[in-house]
């Protein structure tokens, strides 16, 4: 699906950039009953701690770089900027709520499930990569 520009020129598809937090969300779906089955539910709290503080803020981060999508490119890449920005911004104060609020809380498996979405988003970001350019 095409994003149409202003000026006749044509975006990069809207579903490249959501198609990570799918991605995530799928694994997460897979991996936190795995977890919860192998460590129990505190742990599999945790688990999904970790992961929604690597999911809302790649979400965050897709829908504003659908929006610049469909801008001109100085527009977009201040746009593209400042998504970054708010993306560690959100991802900071997620790990804040969830160190402050969760109890009891398992470090290690809060940070394994924001790694295993770390990694989904490296290799969605190399596939992009590799992708030739519309």
């Amino acid at each position: 699906m095409e994003v149409p520009v202003a000026d006749n020129r044509t975006a990069i598809s809207s579903s490249r950039f959501l198609r990570t937090t799918l991605s995530q969300l799928v694994l997460a779906v897979i991996a936190t009953p795995a977890v919860f089955f192998t460590v129990g539910g505190h742990g599999a709290v945790s688990f999904a701690c970790g992961v929604a503080c690597s999911v809302v803020p790649q979400l965050f981060f897709a829908l504003r770089l659908d929006r610049a999508a469909r801008q001109g490119a100085a527009q977009a890449a201040r746009l593209g900027l400042a998504a970054e920005a708010g993306k560690f911004v959100l991802g900071a104060v997620g790990f804040a709520l969830v160190f402050a609020l969760v109890r009891p809380i398992e470090p290690l498996l809060v940070f394994a499930g924001f790694a295993l979405m770390w990694v989904v988003q490296i290799w969605e970001a190399a596939r992009l990569l590799r992708q030739p350019q519309r």
